[in-house]
């Protein structure tokens, strides 16, 4: 969800700049982009967790299943190359266009978050560095050498070579249309096979929960403390502006928006995912939030809870938002790469 948005933005900017532009994508975001641009379905890879750890066998096993698929779909993506002959790529950490970029001798600009990992200067714990090695050669693998790098990050360091530039966390226009209001009630969003946290919630029933991600495990958790809510983009975007803390996983996307509103996050990050371990690192590091740990616990719930008023001063002076200067950096890029 959070490339599929970031390309939605990045999408209607270059629209409306006067390019020609087509959109590949997979899953998720497929669903999301496909009823706004003129996008190409391909297969792509997923990750596969339990418990909030990933599970190496299980997600070599389904990206292995989709081989064939993969197959047909990456023909169709050579054909769109040949026949729209695109001056320049744009990847968002998907690795067939990259790949295809490089093959065509294309300009192959990157705009993620996951480059921080390999080009900027980042100090974590030590007991994070087979972590950090794995995921900086996964990076590697994935998206051959850009032309340029556009990272964007909420932590800021010093950079590894020159083709680099770091900018805050891009945010979805629609994210500025709330604002930030003092709740007296927690938001929870969780995914499938996470739902020892939901056991943990249910022992604080002088705090209000509010859970998204998982409204179909409702009757299993019932309890008067937690409101479950289907998804809406509205709804938890209302929720989060008016909530008093977050609790979720470490992922880059809720994270950059949390501190937009400037709400305090408890993240329990994916054990294994050296990118949501970063994070949630960073995040403790800036006395923005709270690092909770892997698998999640009951005392880490208790101490962020204990702690929210000490995280406002940190909260209240971080700022950093704004989409303007990527596009602008993007769109002198796209002019260098594609002078003819």
């Amino acid at each position: 969800s959070g490339h599929s948005s970031r390309a939605k933005l990045i999408a209607n900017h270059l629209l409306e700049q006067g390019h020609q532009v087509k959109v590949v994508s997979y899953d998720r975001g497929h669903r999301n982009l496909k009823d706004d641009f003129d996008v190409l379905e391909i297969v792509g890879l997923s990750i596969s967790s339990r418990n909030n750890k990933i599970s190496i066998w299980n997600t070599i096993s389904e990206n292995f299943s989709k081989l064939p698929d993969g197959k047909r779909a990456l023909r169709k993506l050579k054909a769109l190359f040949s026949e729209f002959k695109p001056d320049c790529v744009l990847t968002d950490f998907e690795p067939s266009t990259a790949y295809l970029a490089k093959h065509y001798n294309l300009p192959l600009i990157s705009i993620d978050n996951q480059h921080r990992m390999r080009y900027m200067e980042v100090d974590y714990p030590t007991k994070l560095i087979k972590d950090a090695l794995i995921a900086k050669a996964a990076i590697k693998a994935i998206v051959p050498k850009p032309s340029y790098s556009l990272i964007v990050s909420f932590h800021f360091s010093k950079l590894k070579n020159d083709h680099s530039e770091v900018f805050p966390p891009i945010l979805r226009p629609r994210v500025k249309d709330y604002k930030p209001t003092d709740g007296d009630y927690i938001l929870v969003y969780i995914s499938f096979g996470f739902e020892r946290l939901l056991e943990y919630i249910q022992a604080y029933p002088r705090e209000k929960f509010i859970v998204y991600g998982v409204k179909n495990l409702q009757e299993k958790y019932k309890s008067n403390n937690i409101e479950y809510k289907e998804f809406s983009d509205h709804g938890f975007l209302s929720d989060l502006a008016a909530c008093k803390g977050v609790i979720a996983t470490a992922g880059f996307t809720l994270l950059s928006e949390s501190l937009y509103f400037k709400k305090p996050l408890l993240a329990f990050p994916m054990k294994g995912q050296f990118e949501q371990q970063l994070n949630a690192h960073m995040l403790d590091t800036l006395k923005l939030g709270k690092q909770g740990g892997s698998p999640p616990s009951k005392n880490a719930i208790s101490a962020f809870l204990y702690e929210l008023e000490d995280f406002k001063p940190a909260l209240e002076a971080y700022s950093g938002f704004g989409n303007e200067l990527l596009l602008t950096r993007l769109d002198e890029l796209i002019k260098k790469y594609t002078r003819t």
